[in-house]
């Protein structure tokens, strides 16, 4: 099938499976007029990959334990724990960042409101 195609029955556009398909993620064979054709078996791949992204997780990421999870149940792959692990502790650490952010951003406002209400007085 054609790109395009291909495009249509994921819901993924044109220029994100050429980025899947650069960093190794699914294949194609060209066509003597250039095109790219995939096989029916894609788009399985793309919806897995779609899946992963939506963990939050990057296409390096992904790669890494792709072709093992399309042969086989993701408790059987090794290298998918590991990756959860990371990914969770980036989350708890982002979290604790905006945490902060939050805290500070809520003692500027007390502050900014004191010093009106000063000024008002």
């Amino acid at each position: 099938m054609k790109i395009g195609e291909l495009s249509h029955l994921t819901g993924v556009s044109v220029r994100s499976l050429r980025h899947y398909e650069k960093k190794g993620l699914i294949a194609s064979v060209r066509l003597p007029n250039g095109y790219r054709d995939y096989s029916p078996l894609t788009t399985e791949t793309v919806d897995t990959i779609k899946f992963y992204l939506n963990l939050g997780l990057t296409t390096e990421q992904i790669a890494a334990f792709l072709t093992c999870v399309l042969k086989n149940k993701e408790a059987f792959c090794a290298e998918v724990l590991p990756v959860y692990r990371k990914k969770l502790a980036d989350i708890e650490h982002q979290l604790k960042q905006l945490d902060q952010i939050k805290t500070n951003l809520i003692d500027r406002i007390n502050s900014l409101q004191q010093e009106e209400q000063v000024k008002n007085e």
